[in-house]
């Protein structure tokens, strides 16, 4: 591999040998419970010229590597094949994911997006024979295309859209009312809104959301978010004017969102902490100056509503139930001791529930993959529903008793198929599909589980090519997360199918801290426990490796977000163990990360350094400080200017203290996208543009295939 490496630095330009601009070191340290910690590049969070110059000259220099790389224009060919078709796109509420269609007033609305647009489209068809109509093209308000739907909810009228669009990947979002006969634009703006749903009231007068107050001038993309407000807006009044239902000024790292009663008497506020998956429920009668009523203990276990039938609000959750149940509860008695149990736990994870239909769509996880249960609102099982394969699945967040049901399902090798389900028989239907320039049944999935460090079993999903032969080992890419509650189910991406197109094997990896196997495996994996996710993530690479699917030479790591941590984390670890690493828009600055944008609100998954008691564990594996003078793999660290949510400078400074160490000939290159953010909303050119160099640097790196 050093052979290939040096090709790497010398094909070109004699300026690649000597790497890429050295950061200045400085002499700053703080002193932490203590401990003296040296941050010799906090200049890097500065936005000053001597950090744009430097940002700039790794950039450049980034660039000159990356386009020199062999096979690059064959990669951008594949990677734009594979891109041309059409798809449709999940409605996203919150951190739930439901199929991408949701029914109200006779009208369907649904995201569509046809081959190279940048964008996904928002289109209202009028029946179910009807022709689809473009109603939001968020194409048309950026020539770059870096303006993004991000959010939409269509009033139960059907007559009303409103709509969030951010742009450049800001997480913040300006939202617009359009009425949808006309496909014209309200009057109505509202601004400093981010993290927000819309909440229509049952009269399709208003709705409620939330927003934050306006960041100081030039720190919008870094000034911390406190102090979170819920308002209710009427269609036609000004923002300056909407009704400020629930704050807390005490508590100022709280956030809410809502849902409302279908006959509008009920508000339901769901407070949020930082990204904690417990929540706490007020109830508060609408139309009343009465303080809300505490209808859950603050934070004890989750609670998701999901839709009221008859007075009886429903909603899953894990209080006494560590991998959740339905319950119910009488709205005029609302007190605990009165809940009932509609859908007890079971052996799988419940991870959500939609009321439609009347009866209850129950999402569980087995093993990381979606088992679809059908039960009426008395509790009684009706079905199971068939689903096709080794994927995910996703029903329809429509109305109550909206009787039509329609359900998704996506896999490694399929893209999002839209089905419409017959409640009475069972049967299902393809509501919307389209034609695939590759074959999915080229494409062969399996799962397979490994032993951690501690024994724990660990699933891992296996993708490649079918009849790929291991007689040698072969690249191979593995992908974890493993933190927040969130569970890595089977997902289509353009990037994995051409990375599988070329020969190389996709390991995904459901390391603890997610929330496949509920809310233990999610605490295994948090706070303290946080080596178990680096552990079970070593261990699939040992695996992979010891049972011959690939070698050490041949094996790359890639995460994003806190998957760049977890990659960055491992790096530092067992550099030994990997041919190539690519952590992306990382968390990697584990004593400072809760000092910018909404940073604090991770505090409740990793902990506190400020803490006294986590200082030491975050100390122990924050990928900035634990780098150490040593030969690293090829490392290609990924950032975006626009990135508000883990801002650019965990990247930068993580680049300069990597780049400073590697005594060894691999590159260590810092890539920065301009006019981009965190991920959400990337057009589709960028994305070419960057799986374009993320293939490149693996192909020339763990295996030209």
């Amino acid at each position: 591999m050093l052979l290939l490496y040096m090709g790497i630095l010398l094909s070109g330009s004699e300026s690649f040998a000597a790497g890429p601009p050295a950061a200045r070191r400085s002499d700053h340290v703080d002193e932490i419970h203590g401990v003296r910690v040296p941050d010799p590049y906090r200049w890097l969070e500065n936005d000053s010229e001597e950090t744009r110059q430097w940002v700039l000259a790794q950039s450049e220099y980034a660039r000159r590597f990356l386009d020199s790389l062999a096979g690059r224009d064959q990669i951008r060919q594949m990677l734009t094949k594979n891109f041309a078709y059409t798809r449709s796109a999940p409605y996203v509420v919150g951190n739930g994911n439901y199929a991408g269609i949701v029914k109200r007033g006779g009208r369907y609305f649904f995201l569509r997006q046809d081959g190279l647009q940048n964008q996904p489209v928002l289109y209202v068809q009028e029946a179910a024979g009807g022709a689809p109509r473009e109603l939001i093209n968020p194409n048309k308000l950026s020539t770059e295309g870096t303006a993004a739907l991000a959010m939409w909810a269509a009033s139960p009228d059907g007559k009303w859209v409103v709509y969030g669009v951010a742009k450049a990947g800001s997480d913040w979002q300006l939202w617009r009312v359009r009425d949808v006969a006309t496909g014209k634009d309200l009057s109505d703006t509202l601004d400093w809104i981010k993290f927000s749903t819309a909440t229509w009231s049952p009269d399709s007068r208003g709705f409620y959301y939330s927003r934050y107050p306006e960041p100081p001038p030039g720190q919008v993309l870094t000034a911390v978010n406190y102090h979170n407000k819920l308002y209710y807006h009427r269609l036609g009044e000004p923002q300056a004017r909407d009704e400020l239902i629930y704050e807390r000024p005490d508590r100022k790292e709280w956030r809410f969102s809502t849902d409302v009663t279908s006959d509008g008497r009920y508000l339901i506020i769901s407070v949020h902490e930082g990204t904690r998956s417990e929540r706490f429920l007020l109830l508060r009668e609408t139309g009343k100056a009465a303080p809300p009523y505490e209808l859950t203990p603050a934070f004890d276990a989750k609670y998701d509503p999901i839709g009221d039938w008859n007075g009886q609000l429903y909603l899953v959750t894990d209080w006494k139930a560590p991998r959740s149940r339905v319950m119910a509860i009488d709205l005029s008695r609302p007190q605990r001791s009165a809940w009932r149990e509609i859908v007890p736990q079971t052996a799988d994870t419940l991870q959500q529930a939609v009321l439609s239909g009347g009866c209850i769509a129950v999402q569980y996880l087995r093993n990381a993959q979606t088992v679809i249960r059908l039960f009426g609102l008395d509790g009684k099982a009706i079905r199971d529903v068939a689903l096709p394969g080794i994927g995910t699945a996703n029903w329809a967040l429509n109305e109550a008793g909206e009787p039509e049901q329609f359900y998704s399902f996506v896999s490694f090798s399929q893209p999002e198929l839209l089905y419409r389900y017959d409640l009475k028989t069972g049967s299902s239907k393809v509501f919307f599909d389209s034609k695939l320039p590759w074959d999915p049944a080229s494409i062969e999935t399996k799962q397979v589980f490994y032993p951690s460090k501690d024994g724990t079993k660990i699933p891992m999903f296996l993708v490649h090519r079918r009849g790929l032969k291991f007689a040698t080992p072969q690249p191979a890419l593995l992908y974890g997360y493993g933190g927040f509650d969130i569970s890595l189910q089977p997902a289509f991406s353009v990037f994995y199918l051409t990375w599988v197109q070329r020969g190389g094997v996709l390991a995904i990896a459901n390391l603890r801290g997610g929330g496949e196997f509920g809310e233990a495996w999610h605490r295994a994996g948090m706070l303290k426990n946080k080596q178990n996710v680096f552990d079970d993530f070593i261990a699939a690479a040992e695996w992979l490796i010891a049972q011959g699917y690939t070698s050490k030479t041949k094996l790359a790591i890639y995460g994003a977000s806190n998957g760049g941590l977890l990659v960055g984390a491992c790096l530092n670890q067992r550099s030994d163990l990997f041919g190539a690493a690519i952590p992306a828009v990382g968390v990697m600055d584990m004593l400072r990360f809760h000092k910018f944008t909404i940073g604090h609100g991770w505090t409740v998954e990793y902990g506190s350094p400020d803490d006294p008691e986590m200082f030491p564990i975050l100390y122990r594996y924050s990928p900035l400080h634990n780098i150490r003078p040593g030969q690293y793999p090829p490392t290609l660290v990924m950032t975006a200017d626009h990135d508000d949510r883990v801002v650019p400078l965990h990247s930068f400074k993580y680049a300069a203290a990597l780049q400073h160490a590697q005594q060894g000939q691999a590159p260590i290159l810092l890539r920065v996208d301009m006019s981009a953010g965190h991920g959400a909303g990337k057009p589709t050119s960028k994305r070419i543009d960057e799986w374009t160099d993320m293939l490149a640097f693996l192909q020339n790196t763990i295996g030209r295939r």
